[in-house]
């Protein structure tokens, strides 16, 4: 029925619903102005057939629940991802992967039900997640950290320079004891920024053994703090992997008699509502969550539709000072 209100062939109608380059713009107008009167939706199953597509990405999460939707830097990322896609064909499935079992996700990932996914919060363990890339297109956020980083896409930000620059920020606030709360080491972000944190140290000559980690939780953040202090080493920097946990760190602190920034000058990482909210506001290093799950997704249809793009994207971090470094 279009094609016979439009005046051209099914064939011509089939390249414009699909956007072929191959129609002139005012054949496209033609068509467009036939399908708007006749009120037509393209049948998607019919276009799935003949374009051997399932019109859908796959967002794979291997976390809880309950951390996916407590957790703002995966909500930023998720939201950066959905409103990139909203302007496409593609439709988001969700998986959070640690729900079921590996091999029912990678049932329905390597089922025909997706083109492709995107991986947040990979961790050195979840080795089907790595081999997937082998039989799917796949995009990561970080870095993964086994033998497939080589031939991996991802979209990362520098957390090692990022976490280095926020180091040297507290080093020049002339403050000598040092200590970190570190990330999960088993996930890019928690060993590169525990690195970074070192390298800076290093290089100043302070010393870098005051290390307790977490799982980029506030409750892991202030049970870190506790272990800290009950060492009984002088502290008068602390740089921790995350805002969440030095959401968790401020109370430790502030519940043992101690200010910020008077006794410990603290720097977090994100630039989230946890660092934006706590007394006083958190210095921290900020990273792009919104626009880093914007850029996975144009990677990702790039790579499903086998256009150009660059296997490693790096986005900017920068480092934002507020109260917790600077004494009122």
């Amino acid at each position: 029925m279009v094609a016979a209100l439009a005046g051209v062939s099914r064939a011509t109608v089939s390249r414009v619903v699909n956007q072929s380059p191959k129609v002139t713009p005012r054949v496209i107008e033609v068509v467009n102005d036939a399908i708007a009167t006749l009120n037509y939706v393209p049948n998607r199953a019919a276009r799935t057939l003949a374009s051997r597509r399932a019109q859908a990405i796959a967002l794979v999460v291997p976390e809880s629940t309950a951390k996916l939707f407590t957790d703002p830097f995966l909500a930023s990322v998720t939201q950066g991802i959905a409103l990139y896609l909203a302007d496409t064909d593609y439709t988001l499935t969700l998986l959070i992967a640690s729900e079921s079992t590996p091999d029912k996700t990678l049932r329905y990932l390597l089922g025909g039900n997706v083109d492709g996914a995107l991986v947040v919060s990979h961790h050195s363990g979840d080795h089907s997640l790595s081999q997937l890339s082998r039989s799917l297109p796949v995009v990561f956020a970080g870095r993964p950290l086994d033998a497939l980083e080589n031939e991996t896409y991802f979209v990362d930000v520098d957390n090692r320079a990022g976490a280095r620059e926020a180091t040297e920020h507290l080093i020049g606030l002339g403050r000598t004891h040092h200590a970190s709360i570190g990330g999960p080491q088993d996930m890019p972000p928690g060993l590169d920024r525990l690195t970074g944190w070192c390298d800076a140290l290093a290089a100043h000559g302070l010393d870098s053994s005051l290390v307790e980690c977490g799982d980029f939780t506030p409750e892991s953040g202030a049970e870190a703090m506790r272990r800290m202090l009950a060492r009984g080493i002088p502290i008068d920097a602390l740089f921790v992997a995350n805002d969440q946990m030095a959401a968790g760190a401020y109370s430790v602190i502030h519940e043992s008699g101690m200010s910020i920034p008077g006794d410990i000058a603290v720097v977090g990482f994100d630039d989230n509502y946890f660092g934006a909210t706590a007394t006083p506001p958190l210095t921290t290093v900020r990273q792009p969550s919104s626009e880093l799950g914007a850029k996975m997704a144009e990677v990702l249809v790039r790579v499903i539709e086998r256009r150009q793009v660059d296997r490693v994207t790096m986005m900017p971090t920068a480092l934002r000072v507020r109260g917790s470094t600077i004494p009122a």
